[in-house]
């Protein structure tokens, strides 16, 4: 059975979309069947003849909130505002470990030619804030949100930490059907587009 495209708004300049865990935002081949960009082009252009951009992405295990441009004018203004850090982008995860608290975690993040992202001491900065909203048999429920945007930046500071997220394969995480990791908001700045604050339900509990 044929997954569901799932939107969540759409008007004429953007078209938002829940993304499922264990599909890519784009492939290598932009016909690549699988691919939530093939799926959302697919709609577009069946519905109006259009175009589709990317403005960002998510790590092919992670769901949840993508934003995809109609037009290239509308792609370029939100990409410089997600290059200047004015998005609010909130994340939800379980991690393995009792935490505590809330905190900013601040890291150097490298990336081979295998696009294996790790800490190091010269990579670029990732800022990421977290609060711990619940603890339970030595797993914890956090409340993520990205300050900058760098790819695999939650699940690598976490790992770093000792703290890596529940189903994350590539840093050997515990194993789980799914990574628990779930980007449920995203905020543009008033009057960026006509509706600037996306959301969808929180995934996890514990």
């Amino acid at each position: 059975m044929k997954n569901k495209l799932n939107i969540i708004y759409e008007d004429e300049e953007v078209i938002v979309c829940n993304k499922r865990s264990n599909q890519l935002t784009i492939g290598k081949d932009y016909n690549d069947f699988n691919s939530l960009y093939h799926e959302v082009y697919e709609y577009v252009h069946k519905k109006t003849g259009g175009r589709i951009f990317v403005v960002h992405r998510l790590d092919k295990d992670t769901s949840g909130i993508i934003i995809f441009a109609k037009t290239g004018t509308v792609k370029e203004k939100l990409q410089l505002i997600f290059e200047n850090h004015k998005v609010e982008r909130k994340y939800e995860a379980v991690v393995e470990g009792k935490m505590k608290g809330k905190g900013t975690i601040k890291v150097n993040l490298s990336e081979d030619k295998f696009h294996n992202v790790f800490v190091t001491k010269k990579g670029v900065e990732a800022i990421t804030k977290y609060e711990v909203l619940n603890v339970k048999d030595n797993r914890s429920l956090l409340d993520i949100e990205l300050v900058t945007g760098k790819r695999n930046q939650i699940r690598a500071s976490l790992s770093f930490l000792g703290h890596t997220i529940i189903g994350d394969k590539k840093y050997n995480g515990i194993k789980n059907n799914r990574l628990l990791l779930n980007a449920y908001k995203l905020v543009f700045p008033n009057g960026t587009l006509k509706v600037n604050e996306f959301q969808i339900s929180k995934l996890f509990n514990l």
